[in-house]
């Protein structure tokens, strides 16, 4: 839930959404996207008792379509993580220039910001997972109390100048505008929930706990996103709400907080924005840690990355790697002056945004073949009907996220961007049936 990053979500890819997507409509798209996901999870989940080691989408695919698209998939996985990890770099360290200039600090660079998170990162991701969890665990309750509150002050106000918003239970407004790219902004909205089966060496009770953990973030974030929506349409007015976040995306939240909560909920808004983004990045960089760990202890990258730390019984090593890797992707972006938000962040949230939903789509059709070819029986809504509901939406995500790719990374057209990260994503899937036929011996138990 903290990788989603609640209060991110409603401060970025919600006036997004209602400025580019289906206006007044758009939060009912957290109702589809979350509906779709729902069913995805079904199979999901199911298929969790039969693979018994961590690893998420890699583990997954492995055992329901082989060896060589299991490690295309864990590749592709590790390039989108490892690029969100890095892109929201972008996004902290003018935050946090923001937020000392708002409390009459000095204007800095926003990579001095970026640095001061990276190196947070890199010691909570050094340590083991129960630290980062506590640390998120807190970061993330109180992320959401400020939205609830905001909730809260709303629904006491009646709903608005204008009374409760409408847009979610009216069809007209639903398919109004660009409904597509509404959906797009959504799905974008649930990155990071299948964390749950990446952790799965350090849980308890896997079996009970992956299943529980990813519906209760599923339906957590889905109705918290629908409903914070909703509300922050209501609070501005149906009449105005699309022409404020055409006007102002990226102050959306925080004046509405004002006009409701006052000076003291702009503020508090602002610095948990930033907190949120930091949760956000330890999230990502905790996932793309355990792929690289995975990775390593099966020998098909160093050895050494599959080592367990003596004392934090962490994988430090990994943590260290991933470090690396986001440290000099950010670097490159400071010494090539590129723009933190539209270039940093958008090109690299692009090449996440297409792997991961990629990546569901072959989870979700791996599920499907696993029950078909290995695990006959059963019940057939929780390994069939579902799983292929699911993946009829997944393809249909896939479809108008690939097909809006070139708004997402900055582009007019079909250009270098686009191409570029079509190019790469499938580049590393590519990678994975040349890398199993050097380790015939990999284990999938």
């Amino acid at each position: 839930m903290a990788a989603a990053s609640p209060l991110g979500v409603i401060g970025g890819p919600v006036p997004l959404g209602i400025a580019g997507g289906n206006g007044i409509g758009f939060p009912f798209a957290y109702v589809v996207a979350t509906v779709v996901l729902l069913l995805f999870a079904v199979g999901f989940t199911q298929m969790t008792g039969f693979v018994k080691t961590a690893g998420a989408f890699y583990s997954y695919v492995a055992r329901g379509l082989g060896q060589g698209a299991g490690l295309g998939a864990a590749f592709v996985a590790l390039l989108a993580y490892l690029a969100l990890a890095a892109g929201v770099y972008g996004l902290i360290g003018p935050g946090i220039a923001a937020l000392v200039t708002s409390y009459g600090g000095p204007e800095i660079p926003w990579w001095i910001g970026a640095t001061v998170a990276f190196a947070a990162a890199g010691v909570l991701g050094f340590r083991n997972i129960e630290i980062s969890g506590k640390v998120l665990a807190i970061l993330l309750l109180a992320e959401v109390a400020i939205v609830l509150v905001l909730d809260a002050a709303v629904v006491f106000s009646g709903g608005g100048p204008e009374g409760f918003s409408t847009g979610i239970i009216t069809p007209t407004q639903i398919v109004s505008g660009a409904p597509g790219v509404g959906i797009l902004f959504a799905i974008l909205s649930f990155v990071g929930f299948e964390a749950t089966a990446v952790f799965r060496d350090e849980a308890r009770d896997p079996e009970r706990t992956i299943p529980r953990a990813t519906y209760i973030s599923l339906i957590g974030i889905g109705v918290f996103y629908a409903v914070s929506a909703w509300l922050l349409i209501g609070a501005i007015g149906d009449s105005r709400a699309v022409q404020a976040a055409t006007e102002a995306p990226g102050t959306l939240l925080q004046d509405t907080t004002v006009l409701y909560l006052g000076a003291a909920g702009g503020h508090i808004i602002q610095l948990l924005f930033v907190t949120s983004l930091f949760a956000c990045i330890l999230s990502f960089h905790n996932i793309a840690t355990r792929y690289l760990f995975q990775l390593g202890a099966r020998g098909v990258l160093g050895a050494r990355l599959g080592r367990v730390h003596p004392r934090h019984l962490a994988p430090s090593t990994a943590s260290l790697a991933v470090s690396v890797i986001t440290g000099i992707l950010v670097l490159l972006a400071v010494v090539t002056g590129l723009d933190p938000v539209a270039e940093l962040y958008t090109w690299l949230g692009g090449i996440s945004s297409v792997g991961v939903v990629l990546l569901l789509v072959a989870t979700s059709t791996a599920v499907l073949v696993f029950f078909t070819r290995t695990q006959r029986g059963g019940n057939t809504w929780k390994r069939r009907i579902a799983p292929a509901l699911g993946l009829a939406g997944l393809l249909g995500f896939l479809a108008i996220i690939i097909t809006n790719l070139p708004s997402l990374v900055g582009e007019t057209g079909y250009g270098p961007l686009s191409i570029g990260v079509l190019t790469l994503l499938l580049g590393a899937f590519a990678a994975g049936p040349l890398a199993a036929s050097r380790h015939h011996r990999l284990s999938l138990d």
